[in-house]
């Protein structure tokens, strides 16, 4: 029977790239430090629960950093017997699955398919919903790396893993909730998901996750692009203008994101006001929006560029008005001159508005002068550039 089960992994996948990670196994095996192959699979497939939980912990094990061992390992067949683990009374062997599980699908897109396939999603569901807080976030990093998989974002956004993914953003750990987050926002470039995701309540959530995270990280980056698309529906719009803090939130990336949440940030802020000019531009004047968004008219992405200059004209004191035969120039400064007089009066608001621009110019000029310094040693010749490298190597 042990060499009838070897048979079978070698026929599932017989390539001589498959015989030559057993035969390394093997020799490993042989020299003490570890299972061979041979057993582990005679231990998941036949084995007691005890052999079963061992045999998953060696897959996680074997699984951890080597790409090989997910693809020789899977094409072997240790996914059927790893999901029906999932299915187990015992915990520990729950555990040692969904873990040996997430290892064999990180960075590896056929292994994805092949545990969903294999019909891991309802089990997956069914632990987030568990009380052992380990098991359910364990589950959570689970779905995170299989959303990954365009296939598979139908499949889960179908599930009910949803719902339950939201109350882990309102209430895991720290990893459970960017885990959760992380597996929401893959979710959510499926359009058909968006709504679930909006009519779990995920707004709320997502806002008080951003006012706690470092706004220059990839959590932020995440949850301000989850925040874009689902303020697109009027829901999502009315829920974060009921938040305390939202708006602020926002802007407060527009100071310190990264480039993309604060593309994010400003597209979200734009979306609010040309819904509803009347209810949000005051709302965003007073949270300190226009800072951030002058910056972001120098040293924004083209898109951030753009976006920022529709929504400065939309927050200035009087009707928007058509720019066209006005220069960008002179359009941007008429649109500080009325926000600054409608904020601190006409005569203070001139003198804020001569400090806005002032600084502005020379965040423009210190843009403009790198971007000529890249350009400038992007076209030295190669000997010169070489050299000046050689000299400011040494000099340190």
């Amino acid at each position: 029977m042990h060499g009838m089960l070897q048979d079978l992994a070698m026929a599932s996948y017989s390539n001589t790239g498959f015989n030559q990670e057993l035969a390394y196994l093997e020799k490993q095996a042989a020299d003490g430090t570890q299972p061979s192959m041979q057993d582990v699979m005679w231990s998941l497939m036949f084995g007691t629960s005890d052999a079963r939980l061992r045999a998953a912990r060696e897959v996680r094990k074997l699984t951890k950093t080597s790409s090989k061992s997910r693809a020789y390992l899977a094409a072997a067949g240790v996914i059927m017997p790893l999901v029906a683990m999932l299915k187990s009374s015992c915990e520990e062997s729950k555990e040692a699955a969904v873990l040996a599980l997430l290892n064999l699908a990180v960075g590896n897109e056929r292994n994805k398919l092949r545990i969903v396939k294999a019909g891991a999603i309802g089990p997956l569901v069914e632990l987030l919903q568990s009380e052992n807080l380990f098991l359910k976030e364990s589950a959570a990093a689970a779905i995170y790396t299989l959303s990954a998989a365009s296939v598979n974002k139908p499949l889960l956004g179908a599930s009910g893993a949803i719902s339950l993914l939201v109350d882990m953003v309102k209430s895991g750990s720290l990893q459970g909730k960017v885990d959760a987050v992380m597996a929401l926002y893959n979710l959510s470039t499926y359009p058909d998901n968006l709504t679930p995701i909006l009519a779990a309540g995920a707004v709320g959530p997502l806002l008080a996750l951003l006012k706690g995270c470092k706004k220059s990280s990839k959590v932020a980056e995440k949850t301000t692009s989850l925040l874009k698309s689902l303020v697109a529906f009027e829901e999502g719009k009315s829920a974060l203008g009921k938040e305390e803090g939202g708006i602020l939130a926002l802007v407060e990336v527009l100071e310190d994101g990264s480039l993309r949440s604060r593309e994010n940030a400003v597209g979200t802020l734009l979306l609010l006001c040309e819904s509803n000019r009347c209810r949000y531009r005051q709302a965003i004047l007073q949270e300190g929006a226009i800072p951030g968004l002058l910056e972001l008219t120098v040293q924004g992405s083209p898109r951030a560029q753009q976006e920022a200059h529709s929504l400065l004209r939309l927050l200035r004191d009087s009707s928007p008005r058509s720019s066209r035969g006005t220069s960008p120039s002179a359009m941007l400064e008429s649109i500080v001159y009325d926000i600054a007089s409608h904020m601190d009066g006409e005569e203070q608001g001139t003198e804020t508005a001569r400090k806005i621009l002032t600084e502005m110019v020379q965040l423009s000029m210190e843009q403009n002068m790198r971007n000529l310094q890249k350009r400038a040693i992007l076209y030295l010749p190669s000997d010169l550039s070489h050299s000046s490298c050689l000299t400011e190597v040494s000099s340190k």
